[in-house]
């Protein structure tokens, strides 16, 4: 089977024939150019356009961190609910699997930081318990 996997913005082509892999091809990964600004409109007077969101700010408390980069798929808590350690908070998607975010301790929701459906990276704030 072949595979390509990018490290560090370096592309690597890998076979991998029965527990033996050999380097095929390494090149530069490369991120596609952002696109040309639009030219402004002639000035008209409109109302200015809204800032961009702001990411959520987490409620103070012990946050619970997004393990690796992925997508909140389903979310079991709600602020104010009581959990017990072990828990299942969320749910992450990542690299087509689901991985469960369990409470670490005993504890009560202070915050839902994430929503269904948002990526996160690794460290992201995903809930917040008190």
């Amino acid at each position: 089977m072949k595979y390509k996997v990018t490290l560090k913005g370096k592309t690597y082509e890998v076979e991998v024939n029965q527990g033996e892999a050999m380097l095929l091809d390494e090149y530069e990964a490369y991120a596609p150019a952002p696109a040309a600004p639009a030219a402004a409109p002639a000035a008209t007077p409109t109302a200015a356009p809204a800032a961009p969101a702001a990411p959520v700010a987490a409620a103070a408390g012990e946050q619970v961190l997004s393990p690796m980069p992925g997508t909140i798929v389903k979310i079991n808590v709600s602020a104010g609910k009581t959990v017990k350690a072990g828990e299942v908070l969320a749910v992450l998607e990542a690299m087509k699997m689901e991985n469960e975010i369990m409470a670490p301790h005993d504890a009560t929701v202070v915050q839902v930081v994430a929503d269904v459906g948002t990526k996160v990276d690794t460290g992201s704030p995903i809930i917040v318990l008190g």
